[in-house]
């Protein structure tokens, strides 16, 4: 719920969790805390949370398979695609304008849904792989709607300002008053003042360039080509009739400050080499592809989570994407350790699974810009790469990389699909895993009901809910234990072994109840 008075209390209240930021990372947070039974107060530092870049074309966003999963699991998906109609994406993004369908694209290269080969992923079923496009502004308000009706609580115009943390909890500055709360979260950006004041490092590269997204009239219409354009100076894309993407190699000098008309018609004309006429701007962001990442994602009581422990460039469009898999990932374990009945080490799971992800991420970002610089290099680099990415194996791997279909945190265990997402099993009895985890417990499925499994299962009914139904494809597996982000966490290929079964519940969900 949000109130209308941004000014906390005086007498500071103890909250479970406090979330700093109401952009879409800390509102699915919050609203993973809130299933769990926590307490959750968000502090935003913007008023108004509705801007122009958030809605389309700008605030056009590609969710990953992990993303997508997420929302599906806790039923948001289709509230998501109803506010974002299929019609309206393509005249917001050039790469939907092909004769063939797209897939994605690496550093600008596209690769296309006819040639991926998804048998190439056993761990999956055949038939779940599938896109979704949405703006920021959609996803904010479908998980601040989510947020309200689970009892959040929102407080705009209150950025967090400052911040103490002692043994028992983490006392907030905000809005000319203090809160408490048993945990901080920041996932209050890339400058995030909590992630400063925690004394956590933030290391990474330096920008390469400035990137500026616009909205433009030319006296010309015609003067640009659509589509994405490699050149001597560097990248523009273009959809008419005025939506221009562009990448300057400057060090990132321009970053930050306001663009002018003159201004983006002067890059423009450098990166495109044509001699265009910018008459009127309509709106303008610039952006760079500096790469830094928190060098923990924990200091005592406060963690990080999206843009406040990992920036990079947006090619590609992942940032948003790794940022709510921080969500997914931190919210249940956080919630277990305010209840009590965590293991001791799960907290410790958070960064030692979402750290590594996010290095990757970066380093998939660097390579494209690598990629995108204006050489003669990387002009023959990118001539190997669309070649490799025109093969059937090409396409794959890159779809692979790009729509997450490859994470999988390593939990120790031989089996491939143990730290990856569960397949969504069509059960006999009518029902998936994604509706099935909506609870936000953990799930146990038994898909030959043995008297074993259910024993086990009553040992953990407080937390894990027993399934016992056979599936139409099981990909070999008699039963699999699944946590409440919807990652494997243990599976049987045959008469299951209880006391494996036992160890892998109690790593995950603490003692028996």
């Amino acid at each position: 719920m949000q109130t209308p008075d941004p000014a906390l209390d005086p007498v500071p209240v103890l909250y479970d969790v406090i979330v700093a930021g109401a952009g879409p990372v800390g509102l699915f947070l919050a609203c993973e805390l809130r299933l769990a039974g926590c307490s959750v107060l968000v502090l935003e530092k913007a008023q108004d949370p509705h801007s122009p870049l958030k809605r389309l074309p700008f605030g056009l966003r590609g969710l990953s398979v992990p993303t997508i999963e997420s929302f599906d699991r806790r039923d948001l998906l289709n509230d998501l695609k109803l506010r974002v109609p299929s019609r309206d994406v393509p005249a917001a993004a050039h790469w939907m304008q092909e004769q063939r369908n797209p897939g994605g694209h690496f550093a600008g290269i596209q690769f296309f849904q006819d040639q991926i080969d998804g048998t190439q992923w056993p761990h999956r079923l055949t038939g779940q792989i599938g896109s979704v496009a949405a703006d920021m502004a959609s996803i904010e308000t479908v998980l601040a709607i989510r947020a309200a009706a689970l009892g959040v609580e929102i407080r705009r115009g209150c950025g967090v300002e400052s911040l103490a943390q002692s043994d028992d909890d983490v006392t907030v500055a905000a809005g000319g008053g203090t809160v408490r709360g048993r945990w901080l979260v920041g996932c209050d950006g890339g400058r995030s003042l909590v992630r400063k004041t925690a004394g956590i490092g933030f290391i990474g590269t330096d920008a390469e360039f400035t990137g500026y997204s616009a909205q433009i009239e030319l006296a010309d219409t015609a003067a640009l080509k659509p589509g994405r354009h490699y050149t001597a100076s560097g990248m523009y894309t273009y959809a008419a009739p005025g939506t221009i993407a562009m990448v300057d190699f400057d060090g990132g000098m321009a970053h930050r400050s306001e663009p002018q008309r003159d201004q983006i018609e002067t890059v423009l004309r450098k990166v495109s080499g044509l001699d265009v006429t910018v008459t009127r701007l309509l709106r303008a962001t610039t952006w760079t592809d500096r790469a830094c990442q928190a060098t923990d994602y924990r200091a005592g009581r406060v963690l990080l989570a999206g843009d406040a422990a990992h920036i990079h460039s947006p090619l590609g469009g992942q940032g948003l994407n790794l940022g709510l898999g921080d969500a997914m990932n931190l919210g249940w374990k956080l919630a277990a350790t305010v209840r009590g009945d965590a293991p001791a080490a799960l907290l410790d799971t958070y960064a030692a699974e979402r750290r590594p992800v996010g290095t990757q991420i970066l380093d998939w970002s660097r390579a494209q810009v690598a990629l995108m610089r204006p050489s003669r290099s990387s002009r023959a680099l990118e001539a190997i790469i669309r070649d490799l990415i025109d093969t059937r194996d090409g396409a794959t791997y890159f779809a692979e990389r790009v729509w997450g279909v490859c994470l999988r945190h390593d939990l120790g265990e031989h089996h491939p699909l143990v730290g990856r997402s569960v397949p969504d099993f069509a059960l006999f009895d009518g029902t998936r895993p994604s509706e099935l985890l909506r609870t936000g417990r953990g799930l146990l499925l038994d898909f030959d009901a043995g008297p074993s499994l259910q024993a086990l299962a009553r040992r953990w009914r407080k937390r894990i809910d027993y399934v016992a139904s056979d599936a139409r494809e099981r990909l070999g597996l008699t039963a699999l234990l699944v946590r409440p982000d919807g990652v494997v966490g243990w599976v049987s290929e045959g008469h299951p072994d209880i006391e494996t079964a036992a160890r892998a519940a109690a790593r995950w969900f603490g003692q028996p109840d």
